[in-house]
């Protein structure tokens, strides 16, 4: 099984529903380098004057440290050409707004999407819209998607 960001994001704020929290104690877990760019973001773009940046970011430092490394992977340069030509496709047919950074996600999420891939794992995501757009783009990708319980809403 190979995790999208959503899902970092999402067990660290305690919104998973109880299917995806066993999938991930017991399944084996790839990870990608995507998403360890994704979550380090926020080391630079958190202000470090606000009261809640440092717990948060000692949270996310805590879960980069518990990725073993042996189970990290990163994109290969044909990975990198094939996810910017799926983002562009992906980005064109969904018809969202230039200049939002949408384009860059598309990239990240087509990265994660073709290294799960070319592993032979499945994408686990709460990102449904984008993965599903993504598998019917390339249909012999797998994805294991999940909505939030009504409780975390």
């Amino acid at each position: 099984m190979f995790l999208d960001t959503s899902v970092y994001l999402d067990v660290l704020q305690g919104r998973t529903p109880e299917a995806v929290d066993a999938l991930l104690r017991y399944r084996l877990c790839h990870h990608s380098a995507v998403c360890l760019s994704e979550l380090t973001h926020a080391f630079g773009r958190l202000d470090p004057a606000h009261a809640s940046t440092k717990s948060a970011l000692e949270i996310i430092q805590q879960t980069i440290d518990d990725v073993p490394t042996h189970r990290l992977h990163a994109p290969e340069a044909t990975t990198w050409g094939q996810a910017g030509i799926i983002a562009g496709l992906l980005f064109r047919l969904s018809k969202m707004p230039k200049g939002e950074g949408h384009e860059r996600r598309f990239i990240n999420d087509a990265l994660i999407f073709l290294q799960a891939r070319q592993l032979g794992a499945s994408v686990l995501t709460g990102n449904i819209r984008d993965f599903d757009y993504l598998s019917q783009i390339i249909p012999t990708g797998r994805i294991i998607l999940y909505r939030f319980p009504a409780t975390a809403l």
